[in-house]
């Protein structure tokens, strides 16, 4: 009921006239294009006091769904301070927790009681483990994180083990995927439990077996309301149009150009097939942004417009200009982390807090070079949506393999990696070593070696542990006449320890080869061991600054969602933004979903914008020249400034590499910014024809489709690969 001095109208206070159409109509299949700032939490929370107070449902008859807590918890605020009112009766909530509330009610209907266990991912991994132990199969050649990974993946795509399709079976453990699978759910369902992926998936097979339970709630909700549709995934989307087909009110709010996570089973196309999906859909665009000024807008509207698969739709302010964007070339990825923290300095100094300030990476490895140049210069700063590079596990385990290799006195470090990867070495053993070197006073590498040369362990953990020391006496003898960080490298790949995270092959495990390569690249910018583990140690010092006014530096899909009024868009060069890792993948669709990431980056600043690239990068000790990213010539001239801060002698360099570079490529505007070059003719390709690739190397074409091509390279196979990155070999 409503309050007595309660306004009717207060909840459409304020609302824009694209705004009140998205509040107002709330009959048949609705589908919000909200850009970035342009209030969608706003719209949802309007709509739903809008049917409440017009006596359209009762609050029980709403189901509204998010993908985090945090987004519910503010609908509910909103909604509430609207209403003057409790919201208790509304369906209100993440898609996994109505999921299980629904499961809960109807759990015998799928062989489960309703006190079942949702298990954390640390759980499923334990239960992966010991499947994969019963099927006598080799976990170091199948690991269980992949085994989860694929799992996983195929519960957001709503398959149950024997509805797989055949092209999408994996080959994982010779063909037994399935099978081990089929144990997981079995395995599940006699503990009483599910994961996550179980609880969509389950609502599923409960609506398709049990027609009265999904007349139920098909009957119950009037109004369904979807926040950020387009990060929905397969299950996701049948589970919505299950449960919308009898009132088919249902109102999906979200931004086709800001569908960053198809990485992890997001699918662009439920919300660019709303229209088909939902007969007589209504399409309101919300283009009016309330965060950034006209050049940031005009430069997002105008790079996001060079994808195909979209809406369309083009951002507009009533405030002014603003400054220009900021575009800056600098020597290497070391200058640009200096310039950037000097910047951030001189921001400060205008008045602008740390906490209003960003650095947005593409990949969270790229974080080093700014906390080191943050670090220097006693900036404060926090790491959102990770850990700070020296904290992250990986880093650790590669740290404490160099500790050991200059100290085998260093029992902490030999205590950290003596099974990492695993060798195989017993808590019994560990035990014994322990004991002998607490007695002896000696350090545990020397209790080892003694307890060998004693025969006191012996047998395969013997001659295992043996080989673990003897590599590190090895690795020591070549600290004196090879290059350190050489010397690491080989270290870290004989020793199983990269090994261990490839054989992985989960996205995770990626991203820590990647903390892994700029770990090594760290190396190099010191004369030995001795003088890195000193300047770590002083980074691990500076990081005790205790401050909540800190400069924030995430990766662009952390970012989503949020706002600065100063961002900085660093390491914008080809083959790291775009990823060359999504466009071999992927190929256009990795491409333009590489593109909306960049827009989600420009986005989420409303001031001032600073956009930079690196004329150099450093690789296994030398400087590769770079060309910068595809996405700089798609901005609008007229929104931003160019900044060259190399020298010139750099710069020339660079302007001649680049030209090599970019002397075959079809993307013919870079000569725009890298300086004026001459017209770049576009390559023409033939089955047959010698190329090389910026990551393949050397191969031979064996088909051409379009703007792709087959290539077979030596020493790593056939690959697919977009023409924009091969060349050919005169």
């Amino acid at each position: 009921m409503q309050p007595e001095d309660s306004s009717p109208l207060k909840h459409l206070d304020g609302l824009n006239p694209e705004q009140l159409e998205a509040v107002n109509s709330t009959e048949g299949p609705l589908l919000v294009l909200a850009g970035a700032g342009t209030g969608k939490t706003r719209v949802l929370t309007a709509r739903i006091a809008n049917i409440l107070l017009n006596n359209k449902a009762f609050s029980s008859q709403i189901l509204a769904v998010t993908f985090t807590n945090k987004a519910a918890l503010e609908m509910r605020s909103r909604i509430e301070d609207m209403l003057q009112g409790s919201t208790d009766g509304i369906w209100l909530g993440t898609f996994h927790a109505i999921a299980a509330k629904i499961l809960r009610r109807n759990a015998q209907h799928v062989g489960l009681t309703s006190d079942f266990t949702i298990i954390d991912p640390d759980d499923q991994l334990k239960l992966v483990k010991q499947i994969l132990k019963d099927f006598n199969i080799d976990d170091k050649k199948n690991p269980p994180r992949l085994l989860l990974h694929i799992i996983n993946r195929y519960k957001d795509k709503a398959y149950f083990p024997d509805k797989i399709p055949t092209s999408e079976i994996d080959s994982f453990a010779d063909g037994k995927l399935i099978d081990l699978y089929k144990d997981y759910e079995r395995r599940l369902q006699a503990l009483n439990a599910v994961d996550f992926g179980n609880l969509l998936l389950l609502n599923i097979k409960l609506f398709n077996e049990n027609p009265d339970v999904l007349q139920e709630y098909q009957n119950r909700f009037h109004y369904i309301l979807v926040d950020e549709y387009q990060d929905t995934n397969v299950a996701q989307y049948l589970w919505l149009r299950i449960l919308a087909q009898k009132h088919n009110n249902i109102c999906c709010v979200g931004d086709d150009d800001q569908s960053i996570y198809g990485w992890r089973g997001a699918e662009v196309t439920n919300i660019l097939r709303f229209d088909r999906d939902f007969t007589g859909a209504k399409i309101i665009r919300l283009e009016r942004n309330y965060r950034s000024t006209s050049h940031i807008l005009n430069a997002a509207t105008q790079l996001i417009s060079n994808n195909l698969e979209r809406h369309g739709k083009s951002l507009w302010t009533e405030r002014k200009d603003g400054s220009r964007i900021r575009l800056s070339n600098f020597y290497d990825e070391k200058e640009e982390a200096r310039q950037i923290a000097h910047e951030i300095i001189a921001a400060e100094r205008t008045g602008i807090d740390f906490t209003n300030i960003a650095i947005l990476l593409r990949a969270g490895h790229q974080s080093r070079s700014f906390e080191e140049s943050l670090n220097f210069l006693r900036i404060p700063y926090k790491i959102i949506g990770g850990m700070k590079f020296y904290e992250r596990a990986e880093i650790k385990d590669c740290i404490a393999y160099v500790r050991l290799l200059i100290n085998p006195g260093d029992s902490l470090a030999f205590e950290r990696i003596i099974n990492v990867p695993k060798r195989g070495i017993g808590t019994a053993t560990l035990q014994q070593i322990y004991l002998h070197a607490k007695t002896q006073n000696i350090s545990l590498f020397k209790g080892a070696q003694e307890m060998i040369a004693s025969g006191i362990i012996k047998n395969k953990a013997g001659a295992t542990l043996n080989k673990f020391l003897s590599d590190f006496i090895q690795w020591e003898k070549m600290l004196k006449d090879k290059t350190h960080w050489l010397v690491v490298e080989a270290m870290l790949h004989e020793s199983g320890y990269i090994d261990m995270w490839k054989a992985e092959a989960t996205a995770e495990s990626r991203d820590r080869i990647d903390n892994i390569k700029e770990f090594l690249r760290s190396l190099q910018d010191f004369s030995d061991l001795n003088e890195y583990l000193q300047h770590v140690s002083l980074i691990a010092d500076h990081d005790t600054m205790d401050n909540d006014n800190k400069v924030n530096i995430m990766t662009m899909h952390a970012a989503k969602g949020l706002e600065f009024d100063t961002v900085f868009l660093a390491g914008w060069e080809e083959g790291i933004f775009p990823s060359q890792k999504s466009i071999d993948e992927n190929g256009r669709a990795g491409i333009e979903e590489e593109r909306r990431l960049a827009y989600v980056g420009i986005t989420r600043a409303k001031q001032n914008l600073h956009i930079s690239y690196a004329s150099n990068r450093r690789i296994y000790g030398s400087f590769n020249a770079t060309v910068p990213s595809r996405f700089i010539d798609e901005l609008p001239k007229g929104t931003f400034d160019i900044i060259n801060s190399t020298q010139d002698y750099y710069r020339s360099q660079f302007r001649d590499a680049a030209r090599n570079r970019l002397r075959n490529s079809s993307n013919e505007n870079y000569h725009n910014i890298v300086d004026d070059f001459s017209q770049i003719p576009t390559a023409k390709f033939c089955k047959g024809q010698m190329v090389t690739h910026i990551k393949f190397g050397n191969g031979v074409i064996l088909n051409i489709t379009g703007d792709s091509a087959e290539v077979s390279f030596k020493g790593i196979g056939i690959r697919k690969v977009l023409t924009d990155y091969i060349k050919p070999i005169n």
